[in-house]
This record gives structure tokens, C-alpha cells and sequence, in this order.
């Protein structure tokens, strides 16, 4: 059993009920709209002729989703991708973002705005005073078919700011990992920090930043070397996330790496969206706690063995998501992750998820670069 935020930070159950019954109303509007001749995509619309049922008649709440089978993300891989956009946004700007795997077809999703509305979601949960209105980013993270690039750079567009984005191939390093290059990894990861000290030292007045916990520690270790800090060459403010974030690496990092700049962790994916995190420190040991951007999309604990069932808060489970746009609906996707189920937060009064890593099931044939 892990320990649970404390009974001050609890929701209150009015809090968690009215979240609850927003939940339902919400998937009965996103199931009405991805099931609408009118407005559905092809594949749901291909779905619901062969499903025998009509969702739109049958689904009135959260609970309801139950009906449909789990997703196979093996549905996202390959073409024509246009299958995917609904048809009440035709004639509108559409991006292909692609989501994990090293090989092989890749994953992929459509997006127009979604990534601009999670991103400006999330920049209500940052604090001003470390991530000042106006002030510019450094982009220290993947670069290419993926929608961290543009999500950042939105970001600090939405927040007054201009984005500096490095190249970075994360295929490349799973690959050299796999080879066993380790002189080349080292290399090419000295390549990426170049890039972002060569940034921090152009006088851009970067004060914020997005990295993963990997590249935050090389380049918090590359700049002691060079006789500063983090927070000395000007960053205040940083949101990391993209690998496995445990509590001792984030101890170690407010101990050892940030020099008092202000760090938030996320746990997030091209289909989710952003998932925030509680507040964590001394007191509760650094235990880093997420919670989804409700009602857009929906993380659950469920068993390993019987996916239909919420385990218990505490207990460890496999991360199943839900995600709930009109521009993607994606019912049941069972996560490579799983972790502990955590209680509603005040702040965000319903299930959260700590202890956020590799599914045991499949663990051992993941291999984690840099993001």
C-alpha cells in the first residue's frame, strides 16, 4: 500500500460528485458527436454499422463506456489517416502527430486544436512567479513527428513568450541503445546539450523550460562543469516529464540539480493530453501524484488481470485511458504504464495515479532513451 494525500488535501465529496456528473454529461456529448452521421469520423462511423448497437442511445455516462471493447492501438498505425478527422471539423487545418514505438508502422493521431487547448489548460496550473508572463522557453526535447514541439512552442506563445526548440531524433538514441553504441549516445546526447547551452548563453532571456529528467541532469551536470547552475543562467522555471519520474530522481533533482528553480513533474501522451501533478515535497517524500485533465481525458487504475475493474486506492494496476474531444474519442486504452491509484485532490476532485512506470508485462522489452 502507498500513503494517500493527506485529509486536508482530500476533495470534498460535493467536489467530487459535481466532477462525476460533468464527467457523464460530457461523454454523452462526445459520443453524441464522434457517432453522428453529420459529424462523426469514418472509423467510429464504420464502428457503429458492425457493433450492432447504437452508442448514441446506449451510452449516458462514463460507466457506459464499458460497453465497448478495449482499443487496440494497433487501429492507430498506418493509413489513409483521414479516417480519424470527424466530419463536423472538415475544411480545417489538420496535423499528424505520432505517438511511441521505435519500429515498424507508427502510431498516429490527428489533431487541429487539441494540443493548443490542453497546453492552455495546463498553463493555469503554472505559478507566475516562476514562470513569468512574457518570458521565453527552451525547448529541450524532442523534435519531429511529435506534438511536444508544437505544444511548447504554443505554450510559451500563449503565455506572452517565444519558444527555442533543439533537434533531437529520440529513434536514433533507442537505437543506439539497443546497438550497444554507447560512445555514440554519448555523443549525440552531448550534441543535444551543446544545443541548449549554446541557447542559454545567446542572451535570449530564457526563464523557462521543458525537458525530460534525463536531459535535465546532463545539462544541470554539463553547466556545474562550466562553473553555474540553472538557475544562474536564468531559468526559473521548468515542467519535465516524457520518461519515468520516481520520487528519489525527484529529490535528487531539488536537492542536487535545480539550485531553488522551481520544477512541476507531468505525465502525459499525443492521445491524453497533459497530466498535471499535485504539489510534492519534503513532507510527503517527494511523491509525485498525476492527475488528468478531466473531462478531456480520463486516467484509471485498473487490475492486471481483469481490466474491467478499478483496483482499490493504493493499490497498483494497470493505467487504462480514456480520451473524451471532438476531435478524438478513445475508450478504454490500456497504457505501457501502470502505477498506484491515488484519491480525488482538491484541485482536481477525482482519481489520480503515483508511482507512474513501465507495465511489468511488457518492461522488459521497452527500452527508455532520453525521452
Amino acid at each position: 500500500m502507498h500513503e494517500v494525500l493527506s485529509e486536508q488535501d482530500s476533495a470534498s465529496e460535493a467536489d467530487v460528485l459535481a466532477a462525476r456528473q460533468a464527467l457523464d454529461a460530457h461523454v454523452q456529448d462526445v459520443v453524441q458527436w464522434h457517432f453522428n452521421p453529420e459529424s462523426g469520423c469514418s472509423f467510429w462511423l464504420d464502428f457503429a454499422k458492425k457493433a450492432g448497437w447504437d452508442p448514441r442511445k446506449e451510452i449516458k455516462s462514463f460507466g457506459d463506456l464499458q460497453k465497448f471493447d478495449e482499443f487496440q492501438d494497433e487501429w492507430l498505425r498506418g493509413g489513409p489517416v483521414q479516417r480519424w478527422v470527424p466530419k463536423g471539423l472538415s475544411g480545417k487545418p489538420v496535423y499528424v502527430f505520432e505517438t511511441g514505438g521505435t519500429t515498424g508502422t507508427p502510431k498516429s493521431r490527428v489533431a487541429l486544436e487539441d494540443f493548443r487547448t490542453d497546453y492552455e489548460l495546463f498553463s493555469e496550473t503554472l505559478p507566475d512567479k516562476y514562470f513569468p508572463k512574457g518570458a521565453n522557453w527552451l525547448m529541450l526535447g524532442p523534435s519531429g513527428p511529435r506534438r511536444l514541439r508544437l505544444s511548447v512552442e504554443h505554450l510559451a506563445q500563449y503565455r506572452g513568450g517565444i519558444a527555442f526548440c533543439v533537434d533531437l531524433d529520440p529513434r536514433w538514441v533507442v537505437k543506439l541503445i539497443k546497438r550497444g553504441w554507447h560512445e555514440h549516445l554519448e555523443a549525440y546526447k552531448d550534441h543535444v546539450i551543446d544545443q541548449a547551452v549554446t541557447i542559454l548563453k545567446a542572451g535570449h532571456n530564457v526563464q523557462c523550460m521543458f525537458t525530460t529528467p534525463k536531459l535535465l541532469e546532463s545539462l544541470a551536470l554539463r553547466l556545474e562543469k562550466m562553473g553555474t547552475t540553472i538557475r544562474e543562467v536564468g531559468i526559473t522555471g521548468i515542467f519535465s516529464g516524457g520518461t519515468e519520474f520516481t520520487p528519489q530522481w525527484n529529490r535528487f533533482a531539488h536537492e542536487e540539480l535545480l539550485d531553488g528553480a522551481y520544477m512541476t513533474p507531468t505525465y502525459g501522451n499525443t492521445l491524453m493530453g497533459l497530466a498535471a501533478s499535485a504539489p510534492s515535497s519534503p513532507d510527503n517524500n517527494y511523491k509525485i501524484s498525476y492527475y488528468a485533465p478531466q473531462p478531456r481525458a480520463v486516467i484509471e487504475v485498473v487490475d492486471f488481470d481483469n481490466t474491467d475493474k478499478v483496483v482499490d486506492y493504493g493499490e497498483t494496476g494497470r493505467v487504462r485511458l480514456t480520451t473524451l474531444t471532438k476531435e478524438l474519442f478513445v475508450p478504454g486504452f490500456l497504457e505501457r504504464d501502470e502505477g498506484e491509484r491515488e484519491r480525488p485532490y482538491g484541485k482536481y476532485p477525482w482519481d489520480g495515479v503515483s508511482g507512474v512506470r513501465p507495465f511489468h508485462g511488457v518492461a522488459s522489452g521497452t527500452t527508455v532513451g532520453v525521452y
